[in-house]
């Protein structure tokens, strides 16, 4: 009862609440960001889109503390969900200074997600790891596209883009390091199709 009371309470904070990072927000020291009003809709779409990306990363880990036997995972999978709160709450930071707002379907993003997570985690751990590498290499490569498209100038949302980016690649070796499984290639083109369809929508929405 504990577990689920947790996973409610989760579920209404990233929703609902402000999320607040234990680290300072990554910047660039000396750049000041100035952008056209062009350039800062094109940033504004693609935090948006890093911000349901973070959404969906709480659902996931706590889905996966939630279902996983093994208290050392737990406390792996809790311990990466703290550090992607800290994502949420840059990128949460960043869409407020751009005067843009988080996707309008975030309810329905963290509910697929935590879906996606209990269906993992109730397939076994080493799956579980494997579903977490997975992700977590398909949302690097996502944030390293990001940091190419992203205005030149925009050196605030580029700080916290290269920072995610080298984080969430730490999760997937940890992940790895863990005795994850590799998934098989369907599975993988299947994740890499949703991510395309929830990026594309939630860009816009």
């Amino acid at each position: 009862m504990d577990s689920l009371l947790n996973a409610a309470d989760s579920a209404l904070r990233t929703l609902f609440a402000r999320p607040h990072a234990t680290q300072a927000c990554p910047t660039v020291a000396d750049q000041v960001t100035r952008l056209d009003a062009a350039e800062s809709r094109s940033s504004a779409g693609l935090m948006r889109v890093n911000h349901v990306g973070e959404v969906c990363a709480q659902a996931l880990y706590t889905a996966q503390a939630l279902t996983t036997r093994n208290p050392a995972l737990r406390e792996q999978f809790t311990r990466a969900c703290v550090e992607e709160t800290d994502h949420l709450a840059w990128t949460a930071e960043r869409l407020s200074a751009l005067h843009s707002r988080p996707s309008l379907l975030n309810p329905l993003w963290y509910a697929g997600a935590f879906g996606l997570g209990l269906l993992a985690g109730r397939l076994g751990d080493k799956i579980s790891l494997g579903f977490v590498a997975e992700t977590e290499i398909q949302v690097g490569a996502h944030l390293q596209s990001h940091l190419h498209r992203l205005p030149i100038s925009d050196h605030d949302s580029r700080a916290i883009v290269a920072q995610m980016r080298d984080d969430e690649l730490r999760h997937a070796r940890d992940a790895q390091d863990a005795g994850a499984m590799e998934l098989p290639r369907p599975v993988k083109d299947l994740m890499r199709a949703a991510a395309k369809v929830m990026t594309t929508v939630a860009q816009r929405v």
